[in-house]
């Protein structure tokens, strides 16, 4: 970062023409400010490899500059003039968003000259011997470097037994849990950067569910027809477990005040992690969970003991959070997501940590219905050594539940706003551990929002706050569902999203063009035999050979294959291809009753929808 810090009488400017390609948006096109320190400032290529620590060192030497001058007002004016070696536009315009908010926290009046424009600007040097500085600042990242310091002196990595063996990870026997190892170095490395293509990435463009959008911000993705009902299907099922749960659903803003005395201590901490948008001359931050919404709505209404545990919940479309460009990959970290998020307002710790022994079941059966089991994943567990030791036997019980060992990793003090987590982790092909479901024991936030509640001697309370995410992200489940699928092809098997899932249960393959009608009969017939279940049924009418249609309902993962002839006409029986023999035999002969009981059976208690597609194959567009 270089800088050019000018004590001035006035300094004003006025916007010409653009400058870049596509210059920051504005509707002011003059601004003026007097008496003030104007901070030239040129964003350059090094300030790109830590942006965080680049604002707070930059912010900070403006503040000591204007300390000195005992000026309060402070002009932001991007000047690529004074470096050669320059950011990229997009990084360089967040980066100086990020500094004026950070002045402006200190009560700093800041305005910023619209970035990516010519401008035309006079300025009035006060001239004296602090009226002209320059600085060039180099960002060392201190505050990872102490980051890394604390968790290293403060963060123990160990493997809990069901039997309540704490054992640290180096001298766990790993025999039989490859997994565990893989997740558990994993955490501790904390290396997130992919260096290969997720096995799930082909899979999702192969069937047609998902891809990258070129047109968009990177981690922002389209779903296809069939995508879009596989995500839809899940995001129903999820959302059915939490109001049955007790979870009362709520719809909240996507966009905050980054202003806002409450959410603004959120935003320090991941500064370079929020999208920004700018309207009627305010900031906004793009919401990256439902904390801030439900916050706002609890901290305003009017809450009793009798009301606790008052569960709020909300399904986000979308959540954001500007991930880092090299870990963005496929449907595994998005900065645009789908995140269940359900709280819990509790009076206490004990009722806490009741309500927490309930959604942890919670989310182990809504991973397991949706077709991820504990075999799939790995736990882990963060707390202080505190908590641990006080509350050991209520641990253990959970990793009891859970049935295998699981990682715990504990601080002497406590780090985060929450003193107790655990996460559902997902180990892919590549040997990356993402989190699914998740819940939180969190102690400040109550507090921070000024929420009450009465309790039974009539005084005011902050409650405690569980964060819950009952599956994690849907697209993550998605990405999930597709590499689990992806291991059992690296074996030789049949991969198979759940029955539930599948945008085709039935696929009808007429022998030649006089059985299509017959096709037409069995598909209205598994329309008919009931409004409340939906057997989603098609026909293959394309002209191309019985086998040729067989192999491509093959790779698109068909549940259940039928090929009509005279024999199948006249018996009205068929022969299915099951893909996997959880659905049928291969070997038995069916009604088209029988069939459609067979499967209702598989689908029984899961969200019913009929097919996103057209009946006939020839019909449908090619999406890839």
């Amino acid at each position: 970062m270089k800088l050019l810090l000018i004590h001035s009488d006035f300094i004003e400017y006025e916007v010409k023409d653009k400058a870049i390609k596509q210059p920051e948006e504005t509707t002011i096109k003059k601004g003026r400010l007097d008496e003030a320190l104007t901070a030239f400032t040129a964003v350059e290529k090094i300030d790109e490899k830590s942006p965080s620590q680049s604002v707070k060192q930059t912010a900070d030497e403006i503040i000591k500059t204007a300390e000195q001058l005992k000026v309060k007002n402070i002009m932001l004016y991007p000047y690529a003039h004074l470096s050669s070696n320059l950011a990229s536009p997009k990084k360089a315009q967040e980066i100086l968003i990020e500094i004026e908010y950070e002045l402006k926290q200190n009560n700093y009046n800041v305005k910023r000259s619209p970035f990516g424009w010519y401008k035309s600007f006079k300025i009035s040097c006060k001239g004296h011997p602090l009226s002209e500085l320059s600085r060039e600042i180099v960002p060392v990242d201190e505050e990872s470097e102490s980051l890394k310091k604390e968790r290293k002196l403060s963060s123990y990595w160990n493997i809990l037994t069901e039997d309540g063996q704490l054992l640290d990870i180096g001298k766990f026997n790993f025999e039989g849990h490859e997994n565990l190892r893989k997740f558990s170095f994993y955490e501790k490395e904390k290396s997130r950067a992919v260096k290969q293509e997720p096995a799930h990435v082909k899979l999702m463009q192969k069937l047609e569910i998902a891809d990258y959008e070129p047109a968009s911000d990177g981690g922002n993705m389209r779903f296809y027809p069939k995508g879009r009902f596989i995500k839809k299907l899940i995001e129903e099922y999820v959302t059915k477990r939490v109001v049955e749960y007790g979870g009362l659903e709520v719809e909240t803003p996507i966009m905050y005040d980054m202003d806002h005395p409450t959410l603004s201590k959120y935003l320090q901490r991941f500064p370079a992690r929020q999208y920004q948008v700018e309207s009627d001359k305010r900031n906004f931050f793009l919401r990256f969970a439902a904390c801030f919404g439900q916050f706002l709505m609890a901290h305003d209404a009017t809450i009793s003991y009798k009301n606790l545990p008052l569960k709020i919940y909300e399904l986000t479309r979308y959540s954001f959070r500007r991930e880092q460009s090299g870990e963005l990959t496929g449907l595994r970290r998005l900065r645009a997501f789908t995140m269940p998020d359900v709280h819990a307002m509790v009076s206490d710790l004990e009722m806490a940590m009741s309500e927490f022994k309930v959604r942890f079941d919670l989310c182990l059966s809504v991973l397991n219905d949706i077709g991820i089991e504990n075999d799939d994943i790995e736990m882990a567990l963060r707390t202080t050594r505190d908590f641990y030791e006080k509350n050991k036997n209520f641990l253990i019980d959970l990793v009891k539940k859970f049935k295998k060992p699981i990682l715990i990793e504990m601080w002497d003090e406590r780090i985060f706003y929450f003193i107790l987590k655990f996460e559902f982790n997902f180990v892919d092909m590549s040997d990356k551990a993402s989190a699914l479901s998740t819940d939180q024991i969190d102690i400040e936030n109550g507090e921070r929002y000024d929420i009450k509640f009465t309790d039974k001697n009539g005084t005011q309370n902050h409650p405690l706050i569980l964060h819950c995410s009952p599956s994690g992200a849907i697209e993550r489940v998605i990405y999930a569902l597709l590499e689990k699928e992806a291991m059992k092809m690296n074996k030789g098997q049949k991969p198979m999203l759940p029955l539930w899932l599948s945008p085709t249960h039935i696929r009808f393959i007429p022998v030649d063009n006089k059985f299509i009608k017959d096709c037409e009969e069995y598909v209205n017939v598994l329309k008919n035999i009931s409004e409340l279940y939906h057997i989603r049924s098609d026909i293959d009418d394309r002209e191309e050979s019985v086998s040729r249609k067989i192999r491509d309902a093959e790779k698109e993962w068909i549940p259940v294959i039928i090929v009509i002839g005279e024999k199948e006409k006249t018996g009205k029986k068929f022969t299915p291809r099951f893909r996997a023999v959880s659905i049928g035999d291969s070997n038995k002969s069916y009604s088209i009753n029988e069939l459609f009981e067979l499967i209702k059976s598989q689908i029984k208690g899961f969200p019913q929808a009929t097919s996103p597609l057209p009946t006939y194959l020839s019909k449908r567009p090619k999406f890839k």
